[in-house]
């Protein structure tokens, strides 16, 4: 009896060796880790860190930047980062690490790793990722802004940060339909292979990611192109002694230089001359001739050109003789003399009319 309590003894001896032994033989692990986390600014999220084994090993939480400086937040328990939005939770029943985050800026986006420290070139670690829901904005590498000449190709960029990875469209404005065809284009890259002046205007690039209310750069595009001159009234007819003005409407971009022409010679301002040009738009230019107090020599071919970097143009009027007066300009302030008062200016135009009246009846005689 005593050698078989011996025996048993041995046996149960053996049996606590071998797993002591088994024991001390088995390496600290990480049985689970949470999976990726996206979270709005301004959330919480939790990271749970379950181990095996580790009970003469550190348990680390450490943020890892890619290539960069990491950064440790807890060692074991203890919180390591002074930072009132982190905390630590130790389950020991269960050997669970939770790090909470509250708060979350876009900064805490990124790698966090669960370390557990056997040596220096021993580190067992699972990892997991934070993403930040933020609001889309646009790249400082993106157009800001387009001069080109008309008939050349255009390449506009547009490229956008935030998560989700935002969709980039393309609109003109007041939805005017882009060179490419209708009114959207959705890419980073518009392209227009050959551009026309009627392409010139506000474009938009619009990047959306459905968080907030998505974010726009306004991009002008300029084209420059040569002068168009166009004539309303290429004939004009005005009595003797009466002011008339002769129009020019011209488009182009840069702003052209105007003059205006009689027999090759320019005209300026003067007691016969005034000039005036008025700007609509950076593209279009009104410009007026006024003859004053027209006299017999000041009648024929006037000629407004206009001018810039690549090309010329010019439209031609023709002032003729007319018995009648033109009104306007003939019958208002700046009329007969071109200066008369508007009573003065009336009284010619009535004299003038009798005058043909009579003429016509006693030619009928």
């Amino acid at each position: 009896m005593a050698a078989m309590n011996v025996h048993v003894s041995l046996v149960l001896l053996i049996i606590v060796i071998l797993a002591q032994l088994s024991f001390a033989q088995r390496s600290p692990t990480i049985s689970y880790i949470t999976q990726t986390q996206i979270k709005d600014i301004g959330g919480t999220v939790e990271l749970l860190c379950s181990v095996q084994y580790t009970q003469d090993y550190s348990v680390i939480w450490m943020k890892v930047d890619k290539g960069q400086t990491s950064l440790p937040i807890s060692s074991g328990s203890s919180l390591i980062l002074h930072d009132s939005r982190f905390s630590l939770r130790h389950d020991p029943s269960s050997s669970t690490f939770t790090l909470q985050i509250r708060d979350i800026q876009e900064t805490d986006a990124g790698y966090y790793q669960c370390q557990i420290l056997i040596s220096p070139s021993n580190i067992v670690t699972a990892e997991v990722e934070v993403q930040v829901r933020r609001p889309p904005f646009i790249s400082d590498n993106s157009t800001r802004s387009v001069v080109v000449s008309e008939g050349e190709a255009v390449d506009m960029e547009c490229y956008a940060g935030g998560y989700p990875p935002p969709r980039i469209s393309w609109r003109r404005e007041n939805n005017a339909i882009l060179p490419t065809g209708g009114s959207i284009y959705r890419g980073n890259l518009l392209k227009i292979k050959s551009i026309r002046k009627e392409d010139r205007g506000t474009y938009y690039c619009v990047a959306e990611n459905g968080v907030g209310r998505g974010t726009k750069r306004n991009i002008a595009v300029e084209v420059e192109f040569a002068p168009v001159v166009t004539v309303p009234r290429p004939r004009l007819g005005q009595a003797l002694q009466f002011d008339m003005d002769l129009e020019c409407h011209v488009e182009a971009y840069p702003p052209p230089a105007i003059i205006w022409e009689k027999d090759d010679i320019t005209l300026s301002n003067n007691q016969h001359y005034r000039i005036s040009h008025f700007a609509v738009a950076d593209e279009f230019t009104d410009t007026t001739l006024r003859v004053i107090t027209v006299e017999k020599r000041q009648y024929g071919q006037y000629v407004c050109k206009a001018a810039n970097k690549l090309g010329t143009a010019e439209g031609r009027v023709e002032l003729f003789e007319t018995i009648i007066p033109v009104c306007p300009p003939a019958c208002g302030t700046a009329g007969y003399a071109g200066a008369a008062a508007i009573s003065t200016s009336t009284a010619a135009l009535l004299l003038t009319l009798i005058i043909y009246v009579f003429r016509n009846f006693r030619a009928k005689q």
